[in-house]
């Protein structure tokens, strides 16, 4: 079903909550306050929402193939297969959020804040999680479990007590960006068990504590990375 944002927001000011399947094609919602609202399996491919308050909504299984989100409140919403593939999340509020099993393929989140946001079995390869201007990406406590990451861009990015158990990064990107590195990419106590981080890049990283029992680093650059407490893939302990 086809519906026009005049309509969504006169039925949402009267308490409607349910627009589950609508279609809202290359629409625009900005800067609008619709909590609690419901667009499981909804489609708004190419759609602008930045700015919008979505939080503690239901998107699960709909499609933002690029979508700009800039800036726009989807803390603790339910994302769930949700389709972002190409889509624009930079600065955005996403703490919490339920990304479990979620196409993410080249989505930007650049600057999120992303705390405790779960990403498990989602698909992100290429996805990309770089510091944006003066807001670093916070993925604090982020679970990436068993997630597909190769090519994805965590430069700079605080990823205390992130979770990347079974999950592949190879050829990830976790290091210093060259034309600024007084930011490093924060790992302190990530985990990484059973991780392919085979050939990722962890160039001048902060890995603290970390545990990297079981991973595989084959052509894993290291260089200049703080490794003091991680526990390393064959379980002996770094100096």
């Amino acid at each position: 079903m086809t519906i026009e944002i005049s309509e969504i927001l006169d039925q949402y000011k009267h308490g409607v909550r349910d627009f589950q399947g609508i279609k809202f094609i290359e629409g625009e919602i900005l800067k609008e306050d619709l909590r609690e609202i419901n667009f499981s399996g909804a489609d708004f491919r190419q759609t602008r929402l930045g700015l919008s308050n979505f939080s503690y909504g239901n998107f699960s299984g709909a499609n933002l193939s690029e979508a700009i989100l800039w800036g726009t409140d989807l803390s603790y919403s339910n994302l769930s297969k949700t389709i972002l593939r190409d889509a624009d999340l930079s600065n955005a509020h996403l703490q919490g959020v339920n990304l479990h099993n979620a196409n993410i393929i080249k989505t930007m989140f650049c600057g999120a804040n992303l705390q405790k946001a779960d990403f498990s079995d989602a698909i992100a390869v290429d996805a990309d999680f770089r510091f944006s201007y003066d807001h670093r990406t916070d993925l604090t406590e982020a679970i990436f479990k068993d997630a597909l990451l190769c090519y994805a861009n965590f430069s700079q990015a605080l990823l205390y007590k992130a979770n990347f158990d079974g999950a592949k990064l190879c050829r990830s990107h976790l290091c210093r960006r060259i034309d600024n590195d007084e930011v490093l990419t924060d790992l302190t106590s990530a985990s990484f068990r059973n991780a392919d981080i085979s050939y990722a890049d962890f160039t001048g990283a902060i890995l603290i504590n970390a545990d990297l029992t079981g991973a595989d680093i084959t052509g894993t650059i290291f260089d200049d990375a703080i490794l003091h407490g991680a526990i390393m893939p064959d379980g002996s302990i770094h100096d």
